[in-house]
């Protein structure tokens, strides 16, 4: 593909391995990226509507990505990138798959600085309703607790030390963005910081279906007036340490033969059924 007319201030890439745009490559290696890019400080917003929820809450560009049909639609943001001094690149399709190992079809793709995650202590303060996320690897589920959790009220996320990261691509892309709207931090030690929560007024209860837990519907009937809800990883839920530490066990009914629900949908029934 011949170079397109360009807007001043926009740059053709030819060449899928130009350093140029090296945030941008090899974006379907997951090990590569889950430790590329909270190194460098960055990640990456999929989509006109994340790139605009990323801007609306201050996260910064590095710079940005697109093919040339998405220069019209994309106008303003393209604009508004050349006026702050920030780099952004246009590639024919076929470029864009060799340099990011999938095809971007969602408009653009902006690579973003990195915010600093909050304290927890300082996080938690007012929050009513927290979601604890126990090393879940899949970064879909990660990105649908945080779409659950923007949509049922849930103040604040916390992530154990190794839990997928929230800011992943594709977490990012399945949260709609709401990663961005719901505060989130990635907790020091775990299931240390259960004590934390306890010492903070929270009633700290791990959904699983272990021996013992009472049904959903009865905590709901407590209505705690700060409540964690601790979710486990896929396959193996919580582990028998975060149940001993949480204050109750909890289990949603399940019914049909059924056993349990995937992690991201069982947050979403937990959520509304303990929302304020």
């Amino acid at each position: 593909m011949s170079e397109p007319a360009l807007p001043p201030g926009v740059t053709w890439v030819e060449d899928a391995r130009d350093a140029r745009v090296r945030d941008y490559f090899d974006l379907t290696d997951v090990a590569l990226r889950r430790v590329l890019e909270p190194e460098q400080g960055l990640y990456l917003a999929e989509s006109e509507k994340v790139i605009r929820r990323a801007l609306g809450v201050r996260h910064r560009m590095r710079s940005l990505l697109m093919a040339p049909r998405w220069l019209t639609d994309l106008a303003d943001l393209v604009e508004q990138a050349v006026r702050d001094g920030i780099p952004v690149y246009v590639a024919s399709p076929p470029v864009i798959e060799a340099m990011t190992g999938f095809h971007l079809h969602r408009g653009a793709l902006a690579a973003m600085h990195r915010p600093d995650l909050p304290d927890p202590v300082k996080l938690l303060d007012g929050a009513r309703r927290v979601a604890v996320l126990e090393d879940i690897v899949d970064h879909t589920n990660v990105g649908a607790v945080f779409r659950s959790a923007a949509a049922l009220g849930v103040d604040a996320v916390l992530v154990t030390p190794h839990c997928a990261d929230p800011l992943y691509r594709r977490s990012v892309r399945v949260s709609m963005g709401t990663v961005f709207q719901v505060p989130w931090t990635r907790l020091p030690d775990w299931p240390g910081s259960v004590a934390a929560l306890q010492s903070a007024g929270f009633l700290v209860a791990a959904l699983t279906l272990t021996d013992g837990a009472i049904d959903l519907d009865a905590l709901a009937a407590i209505a705690p007036e700060r409540l964690a809800v601790v979710l486990g990883a896929e396959g193996d839920g919580l582990s028998r340490r975060a149940v001993a530490a949480a204050d109750v066990a909890v289990r949603i009914p399940m019914a049909g033969g059924v056993d349990s629900l995937n992690v991201a949908a069982a947050s979403a029934v937990a959520f509304y059924a303990l929302r304020r």
